[in-house]
């Protein structure tokens, strides 16, 4: 009877390789959520800070020449989004429309002033620079009544993006140290399997470079297939969340996508290479006996 030979396996896509190229794709997954929800809330604070303005009460003899001069510096400050004008009819109008009462009809006359609405830059959006930048600069020109804006809200606004910016780091480095440790992990096992054939090409005098560059090649190799397994998913998740949040925010915009992209992508390919950098340096350094022990 013959003696029956079995033939070798052969490292197809669906084995080792597979399962670890698919392991750090869902660890890539997770970590680029985190990053595409840091810059999705990054943007939404943004936008709603520039949403709150600043009233800039006029006097009611100001010139023209004067509120001329004042939209122009305004238009072109650095701090400034937008300026609006509102007349004194347009604000008696909105707070006849907001009360229900005309106070023209109990006073005679309209007791309401014109104003501009200076909408601010994210940055220029907090108590600080409006009391120390903005005011001082408006405050110099003539015909200005009063300068206004929702100071107990912009604080409170900016506390709570605080918190929630110190939770989302914290995650974040929590998730990053996690993330490490298992890509490390999923690669050091696949390395260790081939821990004898490592052994062989040292014996035979390979040096360590010709030794490592093969295996440095695939890890990249299936660095990149899990890069775009993971961008592939979080395609998915930003088009949940685009349905959800609606038309009113984008999270399309390439301020978002492309950092996530980017953070995907440069992860994958750096803990990769340094993973199977030093998993095989470990192995070449070992003498023959060792690698029974392991």
């Amino acid at each position: 009877m013959a003696n029956y030979q079995p033939k070798p396996k052969k490292d197809s896509f669906f084995s080792l390789h597979f399962t670890s190229t698919v392991s750090i794709a869902l660890v890539l997954f997770m970590l680029g959520l985190i990053t595409l929800l840091i810059m999705a809330a990054n943007q939404f604070t943004d936008q709603t800070k520039e949403n709150i303005s600043v009233s800039v009460i006029l006097k009611d003899d100001i010139t023209e020449e004067d509120l001329s001069r004042l939209n122009r510096y305004l238009n072109a400050a650095e701090y400034t989004k937008e300026v609006k004008y509102i007349s004194k009819e347009d604000a008696l109008a909105e707070y006849t429309a907001a009360l229900g009462e005309d106070p023209v009809e109990f006073l005679g006359y309209n007791p309401l002033h014109s104003s501009l609405e200076v909408y601010l830059k994210a940055e220029y959006a907090d108590t600080d620079s409006i009391t120390k930048i903005v005011q001082p600069k408006i405050s110099s020109f003539p015909g200005i009544l009063e300068i206004s804006y929702q100071k107990d809200m912009l604080q409170m606004f900016n506390q709570n993006v605080n918190r929630v910016t110190v939770v989302l780091g914290l995650i974040t480095i929590v998730l990053l140290l996690i993330s490490i440790v298992l890509i490390n992990n999923t690669i050091r096992l696949s390395i260790y399997s081939k821990r004898f054939i490592i052994n062989t090409m040292k014996l035979v005098g390979a040096k360590a470079g010709f030794i490592r560059r093969p295996f440095i090649r695939r890890s990249l190799f299936n660095g990149i297939i899990a890069a775009l397994l993971a961008i592939l998913m979080l395609a998915g998740t930003a088009y949940y969340l685009q349905s959800e949040l609606g038309a009113d925010f984008d999270i399309y915009r390439p301020a978002i996508i492309l950092p996530v992209v980017a953070v995907v992508f440069l992860f994958s390919l750096l803990i990769t290479y340094l993973a199977t950098f030093f998993s095989v340096n470990r192995y070449i350094r070992m003498k023959t006996d060792q690698l029974y022990f392991i």
